[in-house]
């Protein structure tokens, strides 16, 4: 053996003498009931849920599952113990450990081994390849090291609590010195995470995404056209556009796209957005994207579109596009971004600016709208995805406009916090599914999927049309907390035609289960989760704008052209 090798043990076992004594705290005598229920948990979390997971994100959820089961089950052994129930005596004790860890090295290993069928049950359905395996070692292996930091949390608020508990019994009762400790060990602890750790993580990521959002990609140069925003006529520069504003008014089909599909008859789309930095306030903001409109010939088109951008300021093309080609490029659609961060953490750090700019951005172009001649405005729709339909349902309000109705909405992907998608879905029509439900009449409302469910028999349309177009396996949808202690409604038969026959409700899993889901929601394949196909679009869209001269031949023509893009 070299004198390298021999270092290199000595340096391993000083490393390992260590450690040991911080292991030892970690780990601690583990509670026999708490890694029963954890292993239930861990086992639970191995079945399907809405969208297939890589092997890291199920040791995430895994690891989650097991913490919270162990957690559940401590608590369940100290609730046994105060109410003075009868408990193994101490000679049988080791006998229960050891059957207890075969039976959790057992129900472990049978759910791994069966995991790679549940997540491909998920799988075929939505198109994808089948795994050949689920890589349970790996699984393991992040799901141990999830439980282990979170279990030195817990045993290190236990530690913070008794510590407290110790100084408050000089002066208190000890019950009274244990409540109180609970609370100001919780407290301490909240103030640690929300005053500096989260604070610390949100500034970083603001940061963070400002300056990727101000990021002047070489692949668009502002545009020539003097109709175009951020042209040499525009009343936006093109630099205060923002990475997602650029991208929206530099893509798009062009008029030899149009030409070329239609064969003639065709007028280059009018694409106005407003970046964050574009001016000051949201009235601002408002109001400027209202006079590049004005400037731009918006409201000399057939059609206008009012759309809401996501949390980045991102509008979907495949939305976008699709209703372009319908209406021949006669059509102009506006959008004002209200921030640069992802929807997630948009909402936790400014969950009002998007409604309230939405609302701005609506009302000022309404006002004007109302004020044209009716023969000679365009048609006025509203469409958002995601936090953009959120907070474009919240733009306008039914009753101030019910004297001259805006003409319909498109809003996808509706996320569980809507509060009108909420309602419209409690008032669903008895016997309808949750995913695709049906509301009163259908004369205003109406959903739709992977599946056109549009044309309703008996059902007719009113002035005003709403279409929401949602995906049963979309869990930024179909998330509820309430799926802690309760199964979702959606879980009842019939199923959504993605959702997998082997997803089952377990308490707190499934919740964990989704909220992973919602991480990987826009990593689904097209068509699925939180991804929306081009020919879904198309469908809803041709619905809500009423769309005319379209024949069954060409509706599949065009879903044919961009089903080829989106292969390319």
């Amino acid at each position: 053996m070299t004198s390298l090798q021999t270092r290199g043990r000595l340096r391993f076992a000083e490393i390992r003498t260590r450690l040991r004594p911080w292991f030892a705290w970690i780990m601690g005598s583990l509670c026999t009931a708490g890694l029963l229920l954890g292993t239930l948990f861990f086992a639970a979390s191995l079945t399907p849920s809405l969208l297939p997971r890589s092997h890291g994100m199920q040791g995430v959820v895994s690891g989650l599952s097991l913490a919270a089961g162990y957690g559940l089950g401590v608590f369940g052994r100290w609730l046994w113990r105060y109410l003075e129930l009868p408990v193994p005596a101490p000679r049988h004790q080791r006998i229960v450990t050891i059957i207890a860890a075969i039976l959790c090295i057992v129900t472990a290993l049978i759910f791994l081994r069966q995991a790679s069928e549940w997540q491909n049950s998920i799988r075929m359905l939505m198109e994808l390849e089948p795994l050949d395996t689920a890589r349970p070692i790996r699984v393991g292996l992040i799901a141990a090291l999830v439980f282990a930091i979170l279990l030195a949390v817990g045993r290190f608020f236990l530690l913070i609590r008794k510590l407290i508990s110790n100084r408050l019994h000089r002066v208190v009762p000890r019950r009274i010195a244990t409540v109180l400790s609970v609370f100001a060990a919780l407290a301490l602890f909240w103030s640690v995470i929300d005053g500096v750790m989260l604070r610390f993580m949100l500034r970083a990521a603001d940061t963070s995404f400002q300056q990727f959002d101000a990021l002047m990609e070489p692949d668009f140069a502002a545009p020539a056209d003097p109709l175009r925003t951020g042209s040499e006529a525009s009343l936006i520069d093109w630099e205060d556009l923002g990475r997602t504003g650029r991208a929206f008014v530099s893509a798009g089909p062009t008029l030899a796209d149009l030409r070329e599909f239609h064969g003639g008859d065709v007028q280059q789309p009018i694409r106005v957005y407003v970046g964050l930095n574009s001016a000051e306030t949201i009235e601002e903001r408002a109001s400027l994207a209202l006079e590049e409109l004005k400037r731009a010939g918006a409201f000399e088109r057939s059609v206008l579109v009012i759309a809401t951008p996501t949390g980045t300021g991102w509008l979907d093309p495949s939305a976008m596009n699709t209703v372009e080609y319908i209406h021949r490029g006669d059509i102009a659609s506006v959008a004002v971004q209200y921030s640069y961060l992802p929807s997630w953490l948009s909402l936790m750090v400014e969950p009002e600016y998007g409604a309230l700019t939405a609302s701005a951005v609506f009302t000022t172009i309404y006002d004007h709208w109302t004020r044209l001649p009716r023969e000679q405005r365009p048609a006025l729709y509203l469409h958002g995805l995601s936090l953009g339909a959120l907070n474009s349902a919240r733009a306008a309000d039914l009753y101030d406009v019910i004297a001259d109705p805006y003409s319909g909405a498109m809003w996808s992907g509706p996320p569980f916090r809507s509060s009108t998608w909420r309602t419209l879905t409690a008032q669903r029509q008895p016997g309808s599914p949750v995913w695709l439900p049906r509301f009163r009449d259908s004369s205003v409302v109406r959903f739709t999927n992977q599946t056109n469910a549009l044309a309703i028999p008996g059902a007719q349309w009113g002035p005003l049309r709403i279409v929401y177009l949602q995906y049963a396996s979309d869990p930024i949808t179909f998330f509820e907390p309430e799926s802690l202690y309760r199964q979702p409604t959606w879980l009842n038969e019939p199923r959504g035609p993605d959702v997998s026959p082997h997803l089952r409700w377990f308490p707190v899993v499934t919740m964990l289960q989704l909220g992973i889901d919602i991480i990987a929601g826009d990593t689904a394949p097209m068509g699925y989760g939180h991804v929306y196909a081009p020919e879904h679009y198309i469908d809803a869209w041709l619905e809500v704008t009423a769309a005319e001269g379209w024949t069954a031949s060409d509706v599949e023509r065009l879903k044919a052209l961009f089903a080829s893009s989106s292969r390319r």
